[in-house]
């Protein structure tokens, strides 16, 4: 009995992520492995790409994409669909994930020949709610990890074939992606890993499925060398070939010709590293601990379907940032679908696909919600389609006063038809959103410190493989792409956002204000303290912010501050500088900034194509010092510079102090 080898590679890069990192990725992995692939036209294989990387590689490497179409042709490449800008489709509204996969779908037959009958799940994330969106684009299938099914009670003598889960009465099938191929290939020598394919064949299994990141082969650390200039790639090829027991197989042509192993319901659920990541900092360091006690114990693999994690959707508990864009990402979807169809456009439909792309929203050894210039283009995409609604259907409400995030609080709506500023209304009535739909760009998209489990790590050091062959995986690597010092991986003990205020005494120790209240009037909120009252605030007008404090009382601290955290795309990059009224420029973003009697600083920024300009008064002590993050990648652990904090403060002295933000496009752009 021959065992039938399905494997599929998933490609994809966020929307929004740098030309110069698609084209490593091209290089040294996507048109690498097609290349060696095509030199075997008898191994059969299924691929993915997600729509919007598709769109880059067509334009930039058609011939490697006319290789493709050529593989297809012959019968030896199956195509995956999914959602076009790969969204996790259990978290957009069903319209939505139809729209998603119908255009990717298309895509592929446009461009390709055929059209997908079976689709890639993004991160593997599993709810039953996809079951209908995906039946009604077409697709009949897909795979998800064999945990899935060990969570819900099957055996895993029985992951060798796809099962059968149903929906309404409606039905699709299942495939189990097997965890040990995803952990051996390619990471265990080739003649190994056709050994253990040789060896589930002798055993009566039907067929090994795996389905993974094609980035494995080639981008992840060591592994351009090892796959192909080492030759891994092209020794399991022909060590596949050469094996009687083991023949290549498409994952539609073996779905044509088997019969399921039987109905199955999967329980919401991730890969197994992805239920880790999803809890808050603290808990997942429990939940790991855990897990290394079973190991050691020599009970983790039968318990393992027992011990999870989180799910998925957690991450919009975990970190505010994502649930205020996820939040926000839905609002505009109902707001188009409310449209009139023959108000539509697809800019707008394309918008919202791209405000959807995963990456953002989540973070983990992959997930992009640490990288700035990712949440960039979700705002930017948000923003744009906000713009074309107002065009056809303006929003006449100045102000707007609900709780959009669903977290207890409720945000104002303060807006002009240029800029809008969401004011949350708990007890630091800051802003978490000021965007300026003229440069596209949200300035409250910042991250705060989180306490993240993997800081246990820093002080340890990579140790080496007792492997004697094989190369390590990214989920075992310790690695660091910056110095990180003692500090640099503290929390944050509040919010970051735009407008938080301290009381300093004369001793210099401070105290955070946290006890605002709305005083009834759109956008005025009002804070007290033991002898002192401080109003604040805010009204939009055209591209400028007014922020105004009114500090009274006849027992005052020394002096009070404001914090005003402002996302600069270019970060510590050097198109982020400041700018002085005298043509002076100081010294980037990425650097520490003080002074004294400054009435008004511009803030330019080559990436945004604009300008931020402070004008204060009574003149302030000023500064401006980078926030930084500490995360970790595939790559290992690295410094994020997030926001420019700017911190301006006044002696507490009776009286009013203004600040006009003023929001300005260079000349040019």
């Amino acid at each position: 009995m021959t065992i039938s080898l399905l494997l599929g590679v998933h490609a994809h890069q966020p929307v929004g992520n740098f030309p110069a990192v698609i084209d490593d990725a091209h290089i040294k992995s996507y048109g690498m492995f097609l290349r060696v692939m095509a030199r075997y036209p008898e191994f059969r294989f299924s691929v993915h790409f997600s729509g919007w990387l598709l769109d880059v590689l067509l334009e930039r490497f058609p011939e490697d994409m006319a290789l493709l179409k050529t593989m297809t042709d012959r019968g030896q490449v199956e195509w995956f669909g999914s959602g076009d800008c790969e969204p996790v489709l259990a978290a957009i509204p069903h319209r939505d994930r139809v729209t998603q996969i119908a255009t990717l779908s298309d895509k592929i037959e446009r461009h390709f020949g055929v059209r997908p009958q079976g689709a890639w799940l993004t991160e593997r994330v599993w709810e039953s709610a996809v079951v209908s969106s995906l039946l009604d684009t077409g697709i009949r299938y897909v795979a998800v990890d064999d945990y899935h099914f060990l969570c819900a009670g099957i055996a895993q003598r029985q992951l060798d074939s796809f099962h059968t889960t149903e929906e309404d009465g409606r039905c699709l099938d299942l495939f189990p992606i097997a965890e040990q191929a995803r952990y051996r290939l390619p990471f265990s020598p080739a003649h190994e890993t056709v050994a253990w394919l040789e060896d589930l064949s002798r055993k009566g299994h039907r067929a090994s499925v795996y389905f993974d990141d094609i980035e494995k082969f080639g981008i992840w650390p060591e592994t351009y060398e090892w796959v192909y200039e080492k030759g891994w790639l092209t020794q399991f090829i022909e060590g596949v070939l050469a094996s009687p027991l083991i023949r290549t197989e498409t994952y539609a042509a073996y779905h044509a010709r088997e019969h399921t192993r039987g109905i199955v319901y999967l329980p919401t659920t991730s890969y197994i590293e992805m239920n880790e990541w999803t809890l808050p900092g603290p808990r997942a360091t429990e939940y790991h601990n855990l897990v290394e006690q079973e190991k050691a114990a020599g009970r983790f693999e039968a318990n393992k379907p027992f011990i999870r994690g989180g799910i998925w959707r957690n991450f919009m508990s975990c970190y505010p940032e994502a649930n205020w864009m996820h939040k926000r990402m839905l609002q505009a979807s109902a707001r188009l679908n409310d449209l009139p169809a023959k108000k539509r456009t697809p800019a707008m439909q394309e918008s919202l696909h791209r405000a959807q792309a995963n990456d953002a929203y989540w973070h983990g050894l992959f997930g992009g919600l640490y990288l700035p210039h990712l949440r960039r283009a979700i705002w930017a995409n948000l923003l744009a389609l906000e713009a074309d609604l107002d065009a056809v259907a303006p929003d006449s409400a100045v102000t707007e006063h609900h709780d959009i995030d669903s977290d207890g609080s409720l945000e104002r709506v303060l807006r002009s038809s240029t800029l809008k500023a969401y004011v949350r209304e708990d007890c630091h009535a800051g802003l978490v959103e000021l965007s300026s739909l003229s440069l596209m760009h949200n300035f409250g998209d910042t991250l705060q410190r989180y306490p993240e489990s993997y800081h246990d790590k820093l002080g340890l050091q990579q140790t080496p493989s007792a492997e004697a062959e094989g190369i390590t995986s990214a989920h075992d690597r310790i690695a660091f792409r910056h110095e990180i010092l003692p500090g640099d991986a503290d929390p944050d003990t509040r919010p970051r956002g735009l407008f938080l205020e301290r009381m300093v005494a004369a001793n210099g120790n401070s105290a955070p204000v946290e006890n605002y209240h709305a005083d009834g009037a759109p956008g005025v909120y009002i804070a007290q303290g033991k002898g002192w009252r401080l109003e604040k605030r805010y009204e939009v007008v055209d591209s400028i912010l007014f922020v105004t404090f009114r500090l009274s009382g006849k027992h005052l601290p020394a002096h009070f501050q404001t914090e005003i955290n402002l996302a600069m795309p270019s970060c510590d990059g050097f198109g982020g500088r400041y700018l002085l009224q005298d043509g002076e420029v100081p010294c980037g973003f990425g650097q520490e900034l003080r002074l004294t009697g400054l009435s008004a600083i511009r803030l330019e920024d080559s990436e945004l194509r604009g300008a931020v300009v402070l004008a204060v008064s009574p003149a302030p002590t000023f500064s401006g010092r980078p926030h930084l993050t500490v995360s970790q990648s595939e790559a290992g652990f690295e410094k994020i510079m997030q926001a420019t904090c700017l911190t301006l403060g006044w002696p507490a002295v009776p009286g009013e102090f203004r600040i006009a933000l003023s929001v300005e496009p260079s000349p040019a752009s």
